[in-house]
């Protein structure tokens, strides 16, 4: 059979279908389903692999003997899945029109593309520990940033819902909806607020729990009065939707301590396969997959806006950062996996639970609310900026 060129290649071809891909928008599901399978494939090598994992040579060193295999066997499966996206991003970064050779990469040459994601996910196994153990050293920080991005993202889209809700077109239609979504946020923080006193801070003794709510609480009373501010004038709804966000973080926090924290009162993951268990593992997984995609396909947030002729042949979404900000998911998995702790033994069917991944919720809620305050007075401290 002759070569196909993925350029050129003709349409009527099996063969030159998979070279140019289903559609740009198609895509990026599919990277979607790859990076959710690296994720099933984590945990099954963390939770039920030791013996298959024992036997191999490379694994005889990794620290924590025994215990250890499951982390490491995860941030092997991570290191895969980093490079496999890393070597997207590098081969994609740039493209900006869809006459770029690299748009049929990315959108395309998927039987290509699956034998090296399957390359990438056999080789690491085989690569010595003391190299796995520097690349977790690096997932944190890779992880880290990820985590950035996701907040940028988040606070971006705020905005810009509430921004698009107030425009000329919308603003007589969206004034109903505007007021319920921000009556509602804040009606369902101010109750989540006081369910976790009761849930997780039943004992006056429960310091660092009651720490946590009481500062949330704080920064949400902060934000909202510097949005009320008149020079400010953010909007109620922008503070009511970060407030939304500040809860689910410290929520999230007080849910990831350990199961013999006595202050947490609710059922938690323990390790038995229960319904509750087994529903909050398979949440947490589909939430890491949505976060990454959501967030990597937020470019837009990222760059200037286009006002150029000929737009329609820009491409749809930035694939150079659509596939960094997989790349960094990447090691954002192996952080939720091993608890933010590269020799922590998890519980099976167990996800981000550990001392390490609540500071780590609980930094990322003070960053978030910094990032928003300084959004608002930023036109105030900057004077000679134009954000415009």
């Amino acid at each position: 059979m002759a070569a196909c060129n993925c350029i050129e290649c003709s349409s009527n071809s099996c063969l030159s279908q998979s070279c140019v891909g289903p559609n740009r928008m198609v895509a990026r599901y599919i990277y979607g389903f790859i990076f959710l399978l690296t994720n099933v494939m984590a945990w099954m090598v963390r939770d039920y692999s030791h013996k298959a994992l024992a036997t191999l040579h490379y694994f005889k060193g990794c620290e924590g003997g025994h215990d250890c295999l499951g982390s490491e066997g995860v941030l092997r499966v991570s290191f895969g899945c980093f490079v496999f996206f890393f070597i997207m991003y590098l081969t994609t970064v740039g493209t900006s029109t869809i006459n770029d050779p690299r748009d049929a990469w990315h959108s395309g040459w998927w039987p290509i593309k699956s034998l090296m994601w399957m390359f990438l996910m056999v080789l690491p196994f085989f690569i010595p520990s003391a190299f796995i153990q520097i690349y977790g050293e690096a997932a944190r920080f890779g992880a880290g940033i990820f985590l950035v991005i996701q907040l940028l993202s988040v606070i971006n889209f705020i905005y810009w819902w509430n921004e698009d809700w107030l425009s000329e077109k919308k603003a007589r239609h969206c004034r109903v909806p505007l007021i319920i979504v921000t009556t509602g946020g804040y009606i369902i923080s101010i109750a989540a607020i006081i369910l976790m006193y009761i849930w997780f801070a039943p004992q006056v003794s429960c310091r660092l729990n009651i720490f946590f709510i009481t500062w949330t609480f704080l920064l949400i009373l902060i934000g909202t009065i510097i949005s009320l501010h008149p020079r400010v004038n953010a909007g109620l709804m922008t503070s009511g939707l970060v407030a939304l966000y500040l809860v689910f973080l410290c929520w999230s926090a007080i849910m990831s301590e350990p199961a013999s924290d006595a202050c947490n009162t609710l059922p938690r993951q323990t390790g038995h396969r229960d319904w509750l268990t087994i529903t909050s593992f398979l949440i947490a997984v589909l939430a890491i997959v949505l976060a990454t995609f959501s967030t990597g396909i937020k470019y837009k947030s990222f760059s200037v806006p286009r006002d150029q002729p000929g737009a329609d042949n820009f491409t749809p979404y930035g694939y150079g950062f659509f596939h960094f900000v997989f790349a960094m998911g990447s090691m954002y998995l192996a952080m939720l996996f091993v608890g933010w702790n590269l020799h922590q033994t998890m519980n099976k069917w167990s996800i981000d639970v550990g001392w390490a991944s609540v500071w780590v919720k609980v930094v990322n809620e003070w960053l978030a609310v910094s990032v928003y305050v300084w959004s608002m007075i930023c036109v105030f401290v900057l004077k000679d900026r134009d954000f415009t």
